[in-house]
């Protein structure tokens, strides 16, 4: 016996649409594909608007602070020490 999941007139044995589900979504065929290209529309235009806004963005209000002075260090942390403790003595 062959296993079917389920059972249903809309499919045939090959699980291929029946003339009645075909029918049956006619009349919302031109619906659903407006609603399709307007929300597919809605979704481009608000990716090319932000590219849009984003790519026209300046920078030249943007205080860059100066580089960080840098102070010599001691060769190493432990000359350091040592001079300290001849230092005190």
């Amino acid at each position: 016996m062959v296993y079917r999941p389920f059972r249903s007139t809309y499919y045939d044995a090959q699980m291929r649409a029946s003339p009645a589900l075909l029918r049956a979504r006619a009349p919302y065929l031109v619906k659903n594909t407006i609603t399709g290209i307007a929300i597919c529309g809605v979704a481009i235009g608000i990716y090319s608007y932000t590219i849009r806004v984003i790519s026209q963005d300046e920078f030249d209000d943007v205080i860059v602070p100066d580089e960080p002075v840098k102070h010599p260090q001691a060769s190493s942390t432990t000359e350091g020490v040592k001079q300290a403790v001849a230092a005190g003595k």
